[in-house]
């Protein structure tokens, strides 16, 4: 197989998952989350070590992760139809330093919850941009932004490896869990240097590794949309940020991240098995980073 017939098999099984979890969020909004009920309590609640971006078909009946990766004062005002369709493994808009007037982009924007709490930081003068490739998500993105009267957010669709944007026009690139998805990080990471401004800022949430992970989990289309089969080691994640031309790139915190716990990988324990790994053996492995760099003067 090719590597072009390679990504394009991914990004179909990404965009499908996420589809269809768009779509059981508008249909039956509850049972949208990403996270599963706490395993150690029996209690239809979000256990924060048992939360993981992907989209699973075992969802727990909570309000997502948002929950726990948000202020209440941040999830104020928005729509459960926002906040329940988070699907993130951070809060990148904590981190970004959004001033007024900037201009924001969000790759993978989802529902549109990072997109909203980033139109509050820019104000009416500024603007932000969500950037999809799964029309599903777009059109409840857009249908959110509606609801909660949004002047200042559009979505677009398009593919973060061919950003459909000018060179050096935006301020500010943020990401929640996306980048991970992508087969050629390397070309989102240049895409994103192309159309920040000089001084332009990245704030990213995103999924790593420590070492290299067994092939029964790289080769497995349902892992890469769980946000850990394309994930990269630490390493080499930043050392693509910096080859494609940022400065200033800096982990501003890591989380481990309990996929033993996680039900989008129950079907993948026989193969682990067979190979002489369990989930568990991984519970250190996977962690959750927010990263910050920028684009020299």
């Amino acid at each position: 197989m090719s590597d072009t017939t390679r990504d394009e098999k991914i990004k179909q099984a990404v965009r499908q998952a996420y589809g269809e979890y768009a779509r059981r969020f508008v249909e039956e909004p509850r049972r949208a989350s990403c996270c599963s009920p706490s395993q150690s309590t029996g209690r239809d609640e979000a256990d924060p070590s048992t939360c993981c971006c992907g989209p699973s078909e075992q969802t727990a009946q909570s309000a997502g992760s948002a929950v726990r990766l948000y202020s209440p004062e941040e999830l104020a005002g928005l729509p459960e139809s926002a906040t329940g369709a988070a699907a993130g493994c951070g809060n990148p808009t904590a981190i970004a330093e959004l001033q007024p007037g900037e201009v924001v982009v969000d790759l993978g924007s989802g529902g549109g919850i990072d997109c909203f709490l980033a139109a509050r930081q820019v104000g009416p003068q500024g603007r932000v941009i969500g950037l999809d490739m799964t029309p599903e998500m777009i059109k409840l993105a857009r249908r959110n932004a509606r609801k909660i009267g949004a002047t200042n957010v559009e979505f677009q669709y398009g593919e973060m490896e061919e950003m459909p944007l000018p060179d050096q026009s935006v301020d500010v690139i943020i990401s929640n869990c996306v980048i991970n998805l992508s087969p050629d990080k390397g070309a989102v990471f240049a895409e994103a240097y192309r159309v920040l401004r000089p001084g332009g800022r990245m704030s990213i949430s995103d999924i790593v590794v420590a070492g290299e992970l067994p092939p029964a989990i790289r080769s497995r289309l349902d892992a890469w949309a769980g946000c850990v089969a394309g994930a990269l080691d630490e390493a080499d994640y930043l050392g693509k940020m910096r080859a494609a031309g940022f400065v200033d790139v800096e982990v501003v915190s890591r989380d481990d991240v309990k996929i033993s716990a996680a039900a989008e990988f129950a079907d993948v324990q026989a193969q682990l098995r067979e190979a002489g790994l369990s989930l568990e053996e991984l519970d250190h492995q996977v962690t959750s980073i927010r990263v910050k760099a920028r684009k020299p003067v």
